[in-house]
């Protein structure tokens, strides 16, 4: 390089190194990418217990988790079922709800069929050792009534009900009719059994699976004068053959010290559309479970009573 080249190439070189990068400290800071927003938290969702997944223990619309209602809001003759519904302690027994006089629990409650079967059974002979025809009282045969249902320990149930006279009496107590599920939940207690005292059948601990026909003890024949007044009032050698109520101890579906009596056996009880429970002489083993739908709701005979739900 020659001497008067030397200090324009150093100008030059300057100029180009003005025009280069700039320097790394005085670089515009790098675009960070915006902070991401997380979604907001899902809406809180109900999650059951385990128990509540279960299906209901029996009877259809009942609620598992139904918040419980006021603690003695169930009349004195009744069990508070879950805190659900009342169910009364004792099959019904029927009295005249203008006088309070209580009707003979051996006759359909209305006066015209007391009075035919009372006329027709006196002219219709039993067997030897039957047990005399019942008397209706004086105002049954005579008057007019309302027969309303009252749930009494240690009194003869009343049979001889249709569904539509049970569905009359339990309104005019101010209840009304059970429906198979209320009635089959009551029957297996807290505890969910198949009988009331347990889940095997067993002989004697309920009235039911008697080995003896009120009609055929009468009549020597189980399929005839099922409206006779006598046939709840016939013992065999074990004894009654319809026993008063609560009669069994052991027969108690248990509800929170409470129970309901006799829900198996003694008399099959109308519920909404049929009849449950068995009566003494069915041959059923089927406990709880019980249950007969081939009879229209006027159907009455002897094995027939209820009980009322609230």
């Amino acid at each position: 390089m020659s001497r008067r080249s030397g200090p324009a190439a150093l100008v030059g070189l300057c100029v180009a190194c003005s025009r280069g990068e700039p320097d790394v400290e005085q670089r515009a800071p790098a675009r960070q990418p915006a902070p991401s927003i997380p979604p907001p938290p899902p809406e809180l969702l109900y999650l059951p217990s385990a128990e509540a997944e279960l299906p209901p223990p029996v009877g259809g619309g009942l609620l598992p988790g139904a918040p419980p209602l006021p603690i003695g809001r169930c009349p004195a003759d009744m069990v508070d079922v879950r805190g659900e519904f009342c169910i009364d302690r004792y099959e019904v027994e029927l009295f005249d709800l203008g006088s309070s006089q209580a009707l003979s629990p051996y006759y359909h409650p209305t006066r015209g069929q007391t009075r035919a079967s009372f006329t027709r059974y006196r002219a219709i002979a039993a067997r030897k050792g039957a047990p005399e025809l019942p008397s209706p009282p004086p105002f049954q045969l005579e008057s007019d009534f309302q027969p309303a249902a009252r749930s009494r320990a240690n009194v003869i149930p009343s049979g001889y009900l249709s569904g539509i006279v049970a569905k009359q009496v339990c309104e005019r107590a101010g209840k009304r009719l059970c429906s198979y599920a209320e009635w089959l939940t009551a029957c297996r207690g807290e505890a969910r059994r198949a009988f009331p005292y347990g889940d095997r059948y067993e002989a004697g601990a309920c009235n039911v699976h008697r080995d003896s026909h009120p009609a055929a003890l009468l009549h020597g024949n189980a399929s005839i004068h099922h409206l006779d007044p006598r046939l709840n009032r016939v013992a065999d050698a074990e004894g009654p053959l319809l026993r008063p109520t609560g009669s069994l101890p052991r027969c108690k579906s248990v509800w929170n010290q409470d129970g309901a009596f006799d829900m198996v056996g003694n008399l099959d009880e109308w519920v909404e559309d049929s009849f449950a429970g068995g009566f003494y002489a069915r041959g059923t083993r089927d406990g709880c479970e019980a249950r007969i739908r081939s009879h229209p709701p006027d159907y009455f005979d002897y094995s027939l009573g209820t009980r009322c739900c609230r």
